[in-house]
């Protein structure tokens, strides 16, 4: 720790020495002018909504009670005489069929079952040669076009520089002196052979795989339809006598219960309505005149405050230095 001390203050020292024995650079104060910037105050008028209270003459709906006749119904009792509907049972003769049994000879038809000789059609399997096409691969030359490269002799416009041995004139000045040139240099175009890469189209030949129908002999089964005989079990229709029990129907005289309606008068209360004259009190719109505050926006000009942006002219303090030529500039 000591030792770390003793060499901070010999490192202090050697700079204070340093700085003691430097010179300082060579140069002079001056003034330069400088646009410092700055924030001022300024008041701008604005217009700013204000209302103002104003007094308006206006018409208000008032309810004002009167009395007016009106018809009011009220019911009065009263008689009336009705027809009613009676109902009286009585007994009357009347004809009914009945169903009287007798027996009837008839004919049936019966079914006889019998075996009856068919022909019954069979598929049986047989084979058959049949041509079957099949596709084969083969090579085939095609032609394909490429790019080949190549280099083509050209011919390139280029200026060069050419002298004209010789003196020439140039003409005259106000004073009547002459200008004249020796060697004068003049451009002369010539055309240069290059060399440049093309590309020339060939043709190459390639080999595509193909397919080629072909025709091969293969065996197929097929069905052949042949007959063969059966006996197959039928129904022969025969007829046979037979006597049933049917049933005949005959008319029987019976006694029946009939209802017949009549009529019977009868007096029965009714209620009648009838109209009869009342006041009642109805409400009926007015109108009356009052005064009335409002509020109407007027527009009123007031100051406000807000900050501008400004640049103020600074002279400033700044060091030149000052550079002594020595003539290698």
């Amino acid at each position: 720790m000591r030792s770390l001390s003793l060499l901070l203050l010999s490192a202090s020292c050697a700079l204070i020495i340093s700085l003691a024995y430097a010179h300082p650079p060579e140069g002079v104060w001056k003034k330069k002018l400088t646009w410092k910037e700055d924030w001022v105050q300024v008041w701008k008028t604005v217009k700013k909504e204000a209302w103002e209270t104003k007094w308006k003459k206006v018409s208000v709906p008032i309810w004002k009670e009167v009395k007016v006749p009106v018809w009011k119904e009220e019911k009065v009792p009263d008689w009336k005489i009705v027809k009613k509907p009676k109902i009286e049972e009585r007994e009357v003769p009347a004809w009914k069929e009945v169903k009287v049994a007798e027996w009837k000879k008839i004919t049936k038809p019966i079914w006889v079952p019998t075996k009856v000789a068919v022909w019954k059609e069979i598929q049986v399997p047989i084979w058959k040669e049949v041509q079957v096409p099949y596709w084969k691969e083969i090579q085939v030359p095609i032609w394909k076009e490429v790019q080949v490269a190549d280099w083509k002799q050209m011919f390139e416009p280029q200026w060069v520089k050419m002298g004209i041995p010789g003196e020439k004139f140039l003409g005259k000045d106000h004073e009547g002196w002459e200008y004249t040139s020796h060697d004068l240099w003049r451009k002369k175009l010539i055309w240069k052979p290059v060399w440049k890469k093309v590309w020339r189209t060939e043709k190459k030949q390639e080999w595509k795989t193909e397919k080629k129908q072909e025709w091969r002999t293969e065996k197929k089964q097929e069905w052949k339809t042949e007959k063969v005989q059966e006996w197959k079990q039928d129904k022969k229709l025969e007829w046979k006598d037979e006597w049933i029990q049917v049933w005949k129907p005959v008319k029987k005289q019976i006694w029946i219960k009939e209802k017949r309606e009549t009529w019977i008068e009868e007096k029965v209360q009714i209620w009648r309505t009838e109209k009869r004259q009342v006041w009642a009190t109805e409400k009926r719109q007015a109108w009356k005149d009052e005064w009335q505050s409002v509020n109407v926006p007027v527009w009123k000009e007031v100051k406000v405050q807000e900050w501008k942006k400004v640049w103020k002219p600074v002279w400033e303090k700044v060091w030149v230095p000052v550079s002594h030529g020595h003539g290698w500039d």
